[in-house]
């Protein structure tokens, strides 16, 4: 899909990859760039992605205001809490509404309406840990690996109906959510993306129709090695664990 001419919404544009995707679209001639977000800032309108009602009232006003929506990118997530079982119902909940919910809510309102006009194109933002992990984490790795399967689904489901779909993997990426970890965390272990590199990496991305959008490349590397012996993978990342949690 090339952006140009096209109708566009971003989720959680107010920072981050999304501020930057939402500058990058509007670089590229998208004739309309609608931003939302939790966080209330200039220019962004108002939508928790945790509640479905917001998400149907976003998609509602985008297209009465701009016609169909030709591109959404649903992008707001959190790290949620750290740990794993012992990690609160709370912390779970919010993590799996922000990060999987969301998707899924947005997809119950709007695919049918793409099917219906013949195709659209979603950009679902997970992470590299949806396709790995994320060590210390496991409400992150869940479920982004959720994000990951549903956008699967998606276009496994409805892509001879005309709908793309394109999921977002990156690594460590300069942002609130990872501020304060790029000393000796594994959030830079491959390096720290600024959020205008995740944006290119997406216009091409999307330019070239690719289900994995991985601004981090080396991140396919690690992927297949996983599928080629799944417990040497382990036994890695179990020593790469240890490397990082000592003192």
């Amino acid at each position: 899909m090339k952006v140009d001419g096209k109708h566009v919404v971003v989720t959680g544009a107010a920072s981050g990859i999304g501020a930057a995707l939402a500058a990058r679209f509007e670089r590229e001639g998208a004739r309309a760039v609608v931003r939302a977000d939790v966080q209330r800032a200039e220019g962004v309108l108002a939508c928790d992605v945790t509640r479905e009602a917001d998400l149907v009232a976003l998609v509602d006003e985008a297209e009465a205001a701009n016609g169909p929506i030709d591109l959404f990118c649903s992008n707001a997530g959190i790290i949620g809490g750290f740990g794993g079982p012992e990690v609160s119902d709370d912390d779970w909940r919010r993590t799996i509404d922000v990060n999987v919910m969301a998707h899924i809510w947005l997809a119950r309102h709007l695919v049918p309406r793409m099917v219906e006009r013949g195709g659209g194109y979603l950009l679902n933002t997970a992470s590299a840990a949806g396709l790995l992990t994320q060590l210390g984490s496991a409400p992150y790795s869940v479920t982004k690996h959720a994000a990951v399967a549903f956008a699967e689904w998606l276009a496994i489901t409805y892509g001879d109906a005309g709908l793309k779909v394109s999921v977002l993997c990156p690594q460590a990426v300069r942002t609130a959510m990872t501020a304060g970890t790029e000393a000796g965390g594994v959030a830079g272990v491959d390096g720290m993306l600024e959020p205008d590199a995740v944006a290119d990496a997406v216009v091409a991305g999307l330019d070239a129709e690719r289900f994995l959008i991985l601004p981090h490349p080396v991140v396919a590397d690690y992927f297949r090695r996983k599928a080629d012996d799944y417990d040497r993978w382990l036994r890695g990342m179990r020593r790469l664990q240890a490397r990082y949690s000592q003192p």
